[in-house]
């Protein structure tokens, strides 16, 4: 294989877990069986297999019958679901030059919510869950929290972004100092 088609090869890697893990998931959230979704698709039980294990690469016909039939959206089975927070640091910047910092990006058609804090010295946010397949984004613009959800925390600080499922409770709490965050929360459109 030459370097190219290595590079494509790499590249594609990471897509097709995301959508092995996706149809697996959302085929036993169904309660179907391999066999079952064959039936459904008309796509063979070893291709189906291969793509749940990701060693497939399927045609997007196939992925498409294999979205109708488990009911869900062709974009559905290629977004990547989040397991736990996306954390980025603060960047050191020269204050005399203008720049701009893309946080986060997504391409989905979502609905969102943008939202300010504040939040006291010696405080926990109200715990607070958004729904299923909800994101949220955070950046702390002063002070410092402790984000807590579901088994996992982490600290942040000023000029720091997370990005985390945020269908379970979860809780922003700060120390000594005030803190200043901005979250923009995102909902499946459905």
């Amino acid at each position: 294989m030459n370097e190219a088609a290595e590079q494509v090869e790499a590249a594609g890697s990471p897509l097709r877990a995301v959508v092995a893990d996706n149809v697996r998931r959302i085929r036993l959230a169904r309660g179907l069986s391999l066999r079952e979704l064959s039936e459904l698709t008309g796509v063979s039980k070893a291709l189906l297999s291969q793509i749940e294990r990701g060693v497939a690469n399927p045609t997007i016909e196939v992925l498409s019958r294999v979205a109708a039939a488990l009911g869900e959206d062709f974009l559905e089975l290629a977004r990547p679901r989040l397991t736990g927070p996306e954390v980025l640091r603060a960047e050191e910047a020269a204050e005399a030059e203008p720049s701009v910092r893309t946080l986060f990006g997504s391409w989905e058609r979502r609905r969102f919510e943008l939202s300010e804090g504040r939040i006291p010295p010696h405080t926990s946010s109200v715990k607070n869950a958004h729904g299923e397949g909800s994101v949220e984004y955070a950046y702390v613009v002063a002070g410092a929290i402790t984000l807590g959800s579901q088994g996992w925390s982490v600290d942040l600080g000023a000029g720091d972004a997370v990005r985390f499922a945020a269908e379970h409770d979860h809780v922003y709490t700060t120390g000594d100092e005030p803190a200043r965050v901005l979250t923009l929360v995102s909902f499946d459109g459905a």
